[in-house]
């Protein structure tokens, strides 16, 4: 009788103490829809991210003490996700917010309003750096170069911005005017740039035929972004200047911040011939793979042109053609992102970017935070915007050196 007694207060204990912690806790039944857009946010991460340490942090841990705050708006849900993400330090794993949702799908569909500039967090100074300004964009023509640091946006600091406030104070109806704080990447020099905001074609591939000293065709392509359009314009372009004779090509991948994963895929398809295109990591470790096939549309010389504005879907595009020895590359080191993130819609409209998983090149080189080195190492020399792929233009010459000489053997099989 005496044991019984004592099991069955250990029992009442037990239960009690169970309570006790589950009250304090929100019940699944009664959270509220801020606290049910905080729990869907949490449930995509835990499902997807590529870290399944998630940064040493105890991510369900997280998720209680997110759900345990007053969210009684729907900003403050906002603020406590945005909190909640921070603790993975991953600056592309963020909140996409109704509005800047919209805008980021506009951008990878072809057009937007602005300044132009391709963006992320500068890891040391945690400000807000320029990977490239988009061709022809307002920023570019105000000369603002790969590298700067916009340290302020209409006079409020970027220190603590995110990747999307910053983008959303830059962007703005076309004729009016916004005043970046700049510091020149190659030295200490600060200056006040207004820019005035305007429309922003993203006409991804300009292309033309020049005649080099030998008489040999060679068909230039710049390529600025990987949109939603970018290989079907790049098919185009590589069929007329077939079409004019050309025997040889320069892609020109220099700022091109990247873009869509798949339309770096199908680009690469575009010029490989069985061969494999890129390489993915998940969590668990598992290895997918990007492989081309039968239909690549010419097997010419090729040369291809970087810099350190080349990031993300350029150098999976890159790694593809010097790894399978398609291309020799010149010009600088590249940005050096290898992750790949997944946009997930969520309830209210707005979007989730998930960081869920990295990639490597054929020859499984993990370039994150290194970057490629080119075959040519050929510092860009000061140049204007119309001298970009003429004779003033110093790595564009050595391509040209490169192909008159024979010294790039297409290998495209």
């Amino acid at each position: 009788m005496h044991k019984r007694a004592v099991s069955f207060g250990l029992l009442l204990s037990l239960l009690f103490g169970l309570l006790g912690w589950l009250g304090g806790m929100p019940s699944a039944l009664a959270l509220t829809e801020e606290q049910k857009l905080v729990s869907e946010v949490w449930r995509v991460v835990n499902r997807a991210y590529v870290d399944d340490s998630f940064n040493g942090q105890n991510w369900w841990k997280i998720r209680q003490e997110a759900l345990r705050q007053p969210l009684t708006t729907r900003e403050a849900a906002y603020d406590t996700i945005e909190e909640m993400l921070a603790k993975l330090d991953d600056p592309f794993t963020r909140l996409l917010r109704p509005d800047n949702y919209r805008n980021l799908q506009v951008n990878t569909a072809g057009e937007l309003t602005g300044v132009g500039l391709q963006i992320a967090i500068d890891p040391e100074s945690k400000r807000i750096k320029v990977i490239a300004p988009i061709a022809e964009s307002p920023a570019d023509a105000a000369g603002i170069q790969p590298g700067d640091l916009v340290l302020a946006i209409d006079g409020v600091s970027t220190e603590n911005l995110s990747l999307d406030e910053a983008a959303t104070r830059m962007r703005g109806t076309v004729g009016t005017a916004v005043t970046l704080q700049v510091q020149r990447f190659d030295e200490d020099r600060v200056e006040d740039i207004e820019i005035i905001r305007d429309r922003i074609a993203l006409n991804p591939v300009s292309y033309n035929l020049t005649q080099a000293e030998d008489s040999t065709p060679i068909g230039y392509i710049r390529l600025t972004q990987f949109s939603a359009n970018a290989s079907e314009e790049m098919t185009q372009a590589i069929s007329d200047l077939e079409d004019q004779g050309a025997a040889a090509y320069i892609l020109d991948l220099r700022n091109n911040p990247g873009g869509l994963l798949q339309a770096g895929v199908e680009i690469a398809r575009l010029w490989l011939n069985d061969a494999t295109i890129v390489y993915t990591v998940n969590r668990q470790a598992v290895l997918g793979s990007f492989d081309a096939g039968h239909d690549a549309l010419t097997d010419a010389p090729l040369v291809v042109l970087v810099n350190q504005g080349t990031a993300s879907a350029s150098e999976i595009l890159a790694g593809a053609l010097q790894d399978n020895r398609r291309a020799q590359l010149v010009g600088e080191r590249t940005f050096g992102k290898g992750l790949i993130q997944s946009l997930f819609d969520l309830s209210d409209d707005s979007g989730i970017a998930v960081t869920v998983a990295k990639y490597e090149t054929p020859s499984h080189k993990d370039i994150n935070k290194l970057g490629i080195t080119p075959d040519f190492v050929v510092p860009q020399n000061p140049i204007r915007r119309d001298e970009v792929g003429t004779a003033a233009d110093l790595p564009y010459q050595k391509a040209i050196e490169l192909l008159t000489d024979g010294a790039v053997v297409a290998q495209a099989t």
